[in-house]
């Protein structure tokens, strides 16, 4: 994604400017026109290498947006006009992307584009969760309300996201730790010991394997990090191509505890995206369309999809997603109450509820049960190393008793 800035002449015939993302200059003219823009110019910005390191490494995020929504809401309430309230919090947001984005979104509506539209001139700050519910909020007059919506959405989503870091970074870090004692034994002691092996003497196999990654750590120590570096980027890479994250997003399911600590925490996006978008007016297809991409999993964005082309096709809500396998019966059963009863919007609430307390619990479960397992590993990995080191000092004592 590219940035650019435009000029343009708005329905009202005056002349405004602003930035916009995307691929290539067409994509800008296409996006200004379908606004209702007459297009004057648009420019591709090219930022130097520092500034757009700096600018790329300052990403937006939940608490973020939920701090700009809550404090919008608040001036809104005390009757602050939105423009002037966009270049007030433009002034004072902490971090400079957004802070930037603000700034151009109040320029935008300053200059007759509605606040929605601008919005969605920065897909990459603010999702489709956000521009649909200000955009229901706009035609329904209730804006307000529908950021005070948007902002408990988006400190649940950040809660769950919270908990599912801590659970699976402690052993993350555990091992990573081991990995650099391990290193560190290698580089700094093995050479030690060595010094101490009889000389002719034949190693045991564990010895000598032990030997020969410290010796090749020494000789060859720019080889093993170029190598390290080159598994990591490439593994980040893959897991961010397509056919990676489809790979991951099958697999993280599978794995053994967290498989179902990640199955509830996406449960919980979904249903908490799709009642606040219902409950903000949103149509149900238009809700699903947004909510399948924020759930998280390209799993379930795929299911919805089928599960939208079977709603227009004139079926409920609740069969198809039963047929899909991928929703809980427990989910089916209450979908399927609220849509008979008219209540979907509240039921879905409390199966997000309920879901995001399940993913809080199981994250302090497996916290705690993670703390001795990962202390046996890394006694493990530590004993293995030492003990190799030690059978050659060992057998010579037994063959000099001999």
């Amino acid at each position: 994604m590219r940035l650019y800035t435009y000029e343009a002449v708005n329905k009202s015939g005056h002349l405004i400017t602003g930035q916009l993302e995307a691929e290539q200059e067409w994509m800008v003219v296409e996006r200004l026109r379908q606004m209702g823009f007459w297009v004057v110019e648009v420019k591709a910005v090219r930022p130097s290498a520092v500034r757009g390191a700096v600018f790329r490494s300052r990403k937006v995020g939940l608490g973020d947006l939920t701090l700009f929504s809550r404090q919008l809401t608040s001036m809104l309430d005390a009757g602050i006009p939105l423009t002037r309230a966009l270049f007030t919090l433009s002034k004072q947001i902490a971090n400079p992307t957004l802070r930037n984005a603000v700034s151009d979104v109040a320029r935008n509506v300053e200059g007759g584009q509605s606040f929605s539209d601008a919005l969605s001139a920065h897909p990459g700050i603010f999702s489709t969760l956000f521009v649909s519910m200000t955009r229901a909020g706009e035609v329904g007059g209730f804006l307000s309300e529908a950021l005070s919506r948007l902002s408990t959405q988006l400190e649940q989503e950040k809660s769950i996201r919270d908990h599912v870091r801590s659970a699976s970074f402690y052993p993350i870090a555990v091992l990573g730790f081991a990995g650099v004692v391990v290193l560190a034994m290698l580089y700094f002691l093995v050479p030690v010991f060595m010094q101490f092996f009889p000389e002719g003497m034949v190693l045991p196999l564990p010895t000598r394997v032990v030997v020969v990654l410290s010796n090749s750590l020494h000789q060859w120590w720019f080889i093993w990090a170029i190598t390290v570096a080159a598994l990591v980027l490439g593994f980040r890479y893959y897991l961010r191509s397509p056919a990676g994250s489809r790979a991951w997003d099958r697999l993280k399911y599978r794995l053994p505890v967290f498989g179902s600590l990640f199955h509830r925490a996406v449960m919980a996006r979904f249903a908490r995206t799709l009642a606040t978008l219902l409950t903000g007016g949103i149509p149900i297809l238009q809700a699903l369309e947004a909510s399948g991409p924020a759930s998280g999993s390209q799993k379930v964005a795929e299911a919805v999809h089928g599960i939208i082309e079977q709603i227009q096709e004139g079926k409920n809500l609740a069969g198809p997603m039963g047929d899909s396998g991928i929703f809980p019966p427990m989910m089916v059963d209450m979908v399927a109450v609220g849509e008979e009863s008219g209540t979907l919007p509240d039921l879905l609430g409390r199966i997000a509820a309920f879901y995001e307390e399940e993913v809080a619990t199981m994250a302090k479960g497996l916290t705690a049960l993670l703390e001795p397992l990962m202390l046996v590993v890394i006694g493990i990995i530590i004993a293995v190393v030492v003990i190799s080191l030690y059978l050659p000092i060992f057998t010579a004592v037994i063959s000099g008793v001999r």
